[in-house]
């Protein structure tokens, strides 16, 4: 049974990554959920972190044109500065509370995107610093955060690869940040480094694969359909989150 729920797994990672790479929102706000049923919360955050790390430098050697070094600056710096913050916040919070708020923010995201379309964010500074900054302290905290940072960017109206590069190497910073502190608060565990080898070849394989449905599916035809699964994800966490809460 183990054995089965170990490939569950694994199988769910790899469609988070396609999903994530196509969608533009980032795998973890699919792999979180998922992770959740396997693991505590706690792990789930460390797990992804190390995971995402993977998954970005995969995606900056495939989308590795046109990055803008700019937004790096502006998005990234309050990102890492505030996912630190995030992460040590999230050392003092109920695990259960945690799964709550997850769920909420994913329901949340995903309607506002669904409802309002044509969302847009000013493609100036200081919607960039504040973008980053919020990004930053929810993946700190909820081990997601892509989604505003992917919402952010869209702005400045980036090319396909361009964007994916860019919001890769701010990823990998603000996850590699994280994972520093999450491994401080004892996130990352023994259970949590057997998967890494097995999760590396899947952010590898899973990119590719996504890279590979980008130029068949049009990106803004499968973004509506992540936004939806996205909803139903949510719904779920919460829902299984009220129901264990103590």
């Amino acid at each position: 049974m183990l054995k089965n729920l170990e490939y569950l797994f694994l199988l769910f990672a790899l469609l988070a990554e396609i999903f994530g790479t196509v969608g533009g929102f980032g795998s973890s706000v699919f792999f979180v959920p998922l992770a959740n049923i396997y693991f505590d919360f706690q792990t789930v955050l460390g797990i992804t972190a190390l995971f995402h790390v993977a998954s970005n430098l995969s995606k900056i050697a495939m989308f590795k044109k046109g990055i803008d070094k700019k937004l790096i600056t502006y998005i990234g710096i309050p990102a890492v500065a505030f996912v630190i913050i995030g992460g040590i916040i999230a050392k003092y919070l109920n695990e259960h509370i945690l799964e709550i708020f997850l769920g909420v923010f994913l329901i949340g995201l995903s309607l506002l995107f669904i409802i309002k379309t044509g969302l847009i964010i000013k493609p100036n500074k200081r919607e960039a610093l504040v973008g980053g900054a919020f990004s930053g302290l929810f993946a700190g905290i909820l081990g997601t955060g892509g989604a505003i940072r992917g919402l952010t960017m869209a702005a400045f109206n980036l090319e396909k690869n361009a964007f994916i590069a860019t919001s890769a190497i701010i990823d990998f910073f603000v996850d590699f940040s994280r994972s520093v502190i999450y491994f401080i608060n004892g996130f990352i565990t023994m259970e949590v480094l057997i998967y890494i080898p097995f999760l590396i070849v899947i952010s590898i394989v899973g990119t590719y694969l996504g890279k590979l449905l980008l130029k068949r599916i049009s990106q803004e035809t499968f973004k509506k359909m992540s936004l939806y699964l996205i909803l139903i994800i949510g719904i779920s966490t919460f829902v299984s989150a009220l129901l264990h809460y103590k």
